[in-house]
């Protein structure tokens, strides 16, 4: 009798806005990616973010390195978690969801 077995679910890395704003402050070089539409962009993001809604991401992955550092952010951390599942779906190594979103994050902001 053969057995089907179902793949290991892959687990997705997440970053604290804490140790993002800490990377941030040291100079690391990162890709940062926020999903979100553009009218919540407006309102406020990360410095130096690169906006790329949800509903775009799939179509737009060559504007961004696979092997870069990622990370991906959004409002809560729940579109940006499904961000972070595309790019490793799709060979990005790095990427890793913000956690707790643009809620959480504690550091500039620009408008």
């Amino acid at each position: 009798m053969l057995f089907w077995r179902r793949p290991a679910r892959a687990t997705m890395g997440e970053i604290s806005p804490e140790t993002l704003r800490e990377r941030l402050a040291a100079g690391e070089e990162l890709q940062l990616v926020d999903v979100r539409e553009p009218y919540e962009y407006a309102q406020g993001h990360i410095p130096g973010t690169r906006l790329i809604p949800l509903g775009q991401l799939q179509g737009r992955l060559d504007e961004l390195d696979p092997s870069a550092p990622t990370v991906l952010i959004c409002r809560s951390g729940n579109r940006s978690g499904m961000a972070t599942r595309i790019l490793n779906a799709s060979g990005f190594r790095q990427a890793l969801n913000m956690a707790g979103g643009m809620l959480a994050w504690r550091g500039p902001v620009t408008r």
